[in-house]
């Protein structure tokens, strides 16, 4: 499972790695961005920590590397920054390329069970088993003791439920925008419906970040979100935070939760490229605790 690597850029005094390679679990070859802090790269002996950046609908690994800008202050705190795509490609499954918010560009970080996207469609244990232990074994810089996770929209959604599920494999977890009650939203019940079926309601609140987090019984959070006013997805309703938030006090973790609202900021790159810094921060504080 070795990787590739397609180029090396120059970034904040690190190298911005753009690799590919095959992945069992999504059937197919899998391209990402791997950002690897001036610390790694001038001491290839030296372990860094990393941080897992989970991109939203229609991405792929090159926009929160190009445009997310995580790399400044992880280029400052000596963190490597991992930028994986969102689903498999490729796999010519009939309608996987049909619309944005379904199938290619769309996989949610899941594991699929409703055929024919069973047979790929394996988000979640790409991102949480095979693509660390492919890094964790091809490049020594990497501290598998140390990982944390963020993402933004869908893949915000990705980090919060793939945290709430594994709290253990990660050291801390935040989120831009992220899609917090995938449930009771269109984007939400179009691929769950699509991936586990229309009525497995027990696979889908297994996957909801809103859901998950009434069962928590894991160690403390300490969850930061950042939303923009301005989001129009957030004033379509496709992100219910507030449910998120609801839960939390519900649960007796209403300090473990900080949603800061961000007055005129949307739903794009904009918005995360000004608090990456922050979301970079605070995972620091618990990598290198």
């Amino acid at each position: 499972m070795a990787f590739q690597t397609k180029a090396t850029i120059a970034s904040f005094g690190g190298q911005l790695l753009k690799l590919t390679h095959a992945a069992k679990t999504t059937s197919c070859d899998m391209a990402l961005n791997l950002f690897l802090p001036p610390a790694a790269t001038l001491n290839p002996l030296h372990k860094v920590p990393v941080l897992f950046f989970l991109a939203g609908l229609t991405c792929t690994g090159d926009n929160g590397a190009e445009k997310g800008f995580f790399q400044h202050g992880a280029a400052q705190r000596g963190i490597a920054v991992v930028y994986p795509d969102t689903s498999p490609r490729g796999l010519n499954i009939a309608g996987e390329d049909d619309t944005y918010d379904f199938g290619s560009g769309a996989g949610f970080y899941v594991d699929a069970t409703q055929a024919p996207w069973d047979k790929g469609y394996k988000m979640a244990s790409y991102i949480t088993s095979e693509l660390p232990k492919a890094l964790f074994a091809h490049f020594a810089q990497l501290d598998a003791s140390r990982v944390s996770i963020t993402g933004h929209s869908m893949g915000g959604h990705g980090a919060l439920t793939l945290f709430l599920k594994n709290p253990h494999a990660y050291k801390s977890v935040s989120a831009f925008a992220p899609i917090a009650n995938p449930s009771n939203c269109p984007w939400g019940q179009k691929a769950f419906g699509g991936y586990f079926g229309a009525h497995a309601a027990e696979q889908w609140a297994a996957h909801d970040a809103t859901e998950l987090l009434k069962r928590y019984e894991g160690p403390p959070l300490d969850v930061l979100i950042d939303i923009g006013t301005n989001d129009n997805f957030y004033q379509q309703k496709q992100l219910l935070p507030e449910a998120f938030a609801a839960a939390a006090k519900a649960a007796g973790r209403a300090a473990e939760v900080r949603i800061r609202y961000n007055e005129g900021y949307d739903h794009s790159y904009f918005t995360i490229a000004t608090f990456a810094d922050d979301h970079v921060a605070h995972a620091a504080r618990y990598l290198f605790a």
